[in-house]
């Protein structure tokens, strides 16, 4: 981090800031302003009327960073949440659904976070219109289960997209084929904030476009967005006054979050006085899960703690799976009145994510960022629910892309379930090397994705393609090494084998 940060973290004895410190502070917070305004004078019209409401939020985040007094959590302060702040979903399922659950779902939008792009996957433009499965993309299952769940239940569930300025004019353009479907979809958003230079403190952008040498001058500053810029949207005043009272908010690539039925019935059930707020589904952790953030208790109140903010004396201790047995799906139900306080009454708190990269040329830039279950401990009554690991099936990879095109699924107005043939209830681990890390040269290496039913695990390496019906079981290692290419024969089956660079198949 820059040198003013570091003399800005150096706290006098009382913990608070010497007067050296407070007037560089001030000097900082008076020099980004007047950046910033410089920024506003090379825009036009109404460009300058949001940018001026995003620099506003910017300049609230910028003036908390330089607050920052070291690490975010006490170490010694943490607690194990207490029992039933966590509720199991078998106990919520448990109490069955009332007749009238439709009157519960018009009180409900669904909300998908869509501000990210498919780049790490070798795809331009939205993530969300990824083809997934039998050519559907992320946004086509998404339309499919609210519109199947408006037509059985007669309901009107609106589907909300959050989008970014890297995603919002393409996806735009391809809302027009939902026109005739059984879903209302409203758009916004998430606001555009100027990186900064990682020694000055200062923004890179030369002006408010967004093209040439400012085309990376910008960035979206991390879901934890979505309450200001909702908020400023006009959305969320418009969806109160259509009696909606909860959003169900989720990643548009994680194929398992679906509106759960006995999770909205237990929101509604609750006596007026005592309505959760805010429910984060969290689920069971597995060794590949260690990074994700946990449920605590702290200071009387449940907090999301995420691996940036442990002590790196500590960051062992988070991984374990046996004290934090938990992780966030970032599936959340949060009340939309809630919401609404909050941000009026300017007491949303959530940490900043100091997220620090490299640009094409060379230089160090910082991000101020923040999330959107970081927000839990504003609100009241929030609670934990413990899902099944079937509703956190996010696609960030082509091995996750594997896992969801095979036949461990089937899929069913536009969900995905578990095949009833498949004997485990987790899910095969998959580890495709770089050769199928771009989803156009991943498609070209299979002629048809291969019978994974009975598959433990698969590891692939180098120039591996496979043939029409192959059947994988067990454990299968596929390693072509350098210069050599391996082609797995059409109809092959392969149980628990090691295939090395000449071809040789050996049993394991």
């Amino acid at each position: 981090m820059s040198l003013y940060v570091e003399g800005l973290s150096k706290r006098a004895p009382n913990g608070g800031m010497t007067e050296f410190q407070e007037v560089m502070r001030q000097q900082l917070e008076n020099s980004m302003h007047n950046e910033l305004e410089k920024l506003l004078s090379t825009g036009k019209g109404d460009e300058v009327q949001i940018s001026r409401r995003d620099f506003e939020g910017f300049q609230k985040l910028f003036h908390r960073f330089l607050q920052v007094k070291g690490p975010s959590v006490d170490w010694a302060k943490i607690r194990r949440p207490p029992e039933d702040s966590i509720q199991p979903y078998e106990k919520i399922k448990a109490k069955g659904l009332p007749d009238n659950i439709a009157d519960s779902l018009n009180k409900l939008a669904v909300v998908k976070l869509n501000g990210g792009l498919g780049t790490s996957m070798g795809c331009k433009g939205p993530k969300s219109l990824i083809s997934v499965r039998n050519e559907n993309t992320f946004l086509d299952l998404t339309v499919q289960q609210i519109e199947h769940l408006n037509k059985t239940f007669n309901a009107d569930v609106p589907l909300v997209l959050m989008n970014s300025f890297n995603t919002d004019e393409d996806t735009k353009k391809i809302l027009q084929k939902y026109t005739h479907h059984r879903v209302k979809i409203h758009t916004f958003n998430q606001s555009r904030y100027p990186r900064i230079n990682k020694e000055s403190l200062l923004p890179v952008a030369k002006d408010l476009g967004m093209t040439g040498e400012n085309a990376e001058a910008w960035y979206p500053p991390g879901h934890g967005d979505i309450y200001n810029s909702f908020y400023n949207s006009g959305l969320l005043d418009q969806l109160i006054a259509e009696g909606k009272e909860y959003i169900f908010v989720s990643n548009i690539d994680n194929l398992g979050a679906t509106v759960d039925l006995y999770i909205l019935n237990h929101l509604m059930s609750q006596p007026n006085g005592k309505r959760c707020e805010f429910i984060m589904e969290v689920t069971d952790k597995t060794r590949a899960d260690v990074k994700g953030g946990t449920l605590t208790q702290y200071d009387g109140k449940l907090r999301l703690l995420e691996i940036a903010q442990v002590p790196k004396a500590h960051v062992d201790e988070f991984k374990s799976v046996t004290k934090f047995k938990i992780f966030n799906t970032n599936n959340l139900w949060i009340s939309l009145p809630a919401i609404k306080r909050l941000q009026e009454q300017n007491a949303m708190d959530m940490e900043i994510i100091v997220n620090p990269k490299t640009l094409d040329g060379g230089l160090n830039i910082v991000q101020l960022e923040t999330a959107v279950g970081a927000a839990i401990k504003s609100f009241d009554n929030a609670l934990g629910i413990n899902v099944p690991r079937s509703r956190f099936l996010p696609v960030k990879t082509t091995s996750d892309l594997l896992l969801v095109m095979s036949n461990l699924y089937s899929l069913d107005a536009g969900s995905l379930t578990m095949s009833k043939k498949r004997e485990f209830p987790t899910t095969p681990h998959v580890k495709l090397g770089s050769s199928f890390t771009k989803v156009h040269d991943y498609l070209t290496r299979f002629e048809s994705i291969p019978d994974m039913l009975e598959l433990d695990h698969l590891t692939v390496s180098g120039d591996v393609t496979f043939g029409k019906q192959v059947s994988l079981k067990g454990t299968v290692i596929i390693i072509a090494n350098h210069g050599d290419r391996i082609d797995i024969p059409a109809g092959a089956v392969l149980e628990n084998k090691i295939v090395s660079g000449n071809l040789r198949i050996l049993d394991h």
